[in-house]
């Protein structure tokens, strides 16, 4: 095996130990979630056992880390991101993250569709970069310009897509378990009281029955 790849491995274990115990987590707790018995996580963390993809990808998952955050890959010496667009539902989708069970961050281009309802779980925030955006929220209706943002629980039934005909650009976060982002700073009291009224929350009424969602399908 050459240096290299030796230097690699050998990482390996000191950053699954610091990631449980960041977490902290026991050997125990840990061995319950990933189905790993506690001398096998032991001996990868103390470098006496060489890991395998078979028991870096439960640990991946439960400690919500890439694969290659985990193994600590050397850089390719490649510095461009290498996007990959997706067609879904009559829009193009750009994943803009990879991280499993975390909020999902895309960039999406909406495309004109005929507007349909649906409820799933999990919570949405989009940004818009460019175009106007039509967002039906139970029986609400809301128009959003460049810059405006909207966010909402996607329990509630509710679409959004272009409001002209013509193809929209927004940045949207999806959280698969109802996650929502954490805000640590904001605009001052004073700013925040002269800002304009903004428009009122939408009624709640029943949603219809919830379906599967894999992705940003709304």
């Amino acid at each position: 095996m050459d240096p290299d790849t030796e230097a690699v491995l050998d990482a390996i274990g000191p950053r699954l130990r610091a990631l449980r115990r960041n977490r902290g987590l026991t050997l125990e707790a840990l061995a319950a979630t990933t189905g790993i018995s506690v001398s096998t996580l032991s001996r990868l963390e103390s470098g006496h056992r060489r890991p395998t993809l078979e028991l870096l990808l439960p640990l991946a998952k439960t400690h919500r880390v890439a694969l290659d955050d985990l193994v600590g890959a050397p850089p390719t010496g490649d510095p461009r991101v290498h996007l990959e667009p997706l067609r879904k539902h009559g829009r193009v989708i750009v994943p803009l993250t990879r991280y499993p069970g975390r909020i999902q961050v895309f960039k999406q281009v909406l495309t004109p569709r005929e507007p349909q309802l649906v409820t799933h779980e999990g919570y949405e925030w989009f940004y818009v970069l460019a175009g106007e955006v039509r967002l039906l929220l139970g029986d609400e209706e809301f128009l959003l310009r460049p810059g405006e943002v909207a966010e909402f629980d996607t329990a509630r039934p509710h679409w959004f897509g272009p409001a002209d005909g013509v193809a929209a650009e927004v940045l949207h976060l999806f959280g698969p378990r109802g996650d929502q982002a954490v805000v640590r700073a904001g605009p001052q009291a004073t700013a925040a009281a002269a800002a304009p009224e903004t428009a009122p929350a939408p009624s709640t009424r029943p949603a219809p029955p919830r379906h599967a969602h894999p992705g940003p399908v709304s």
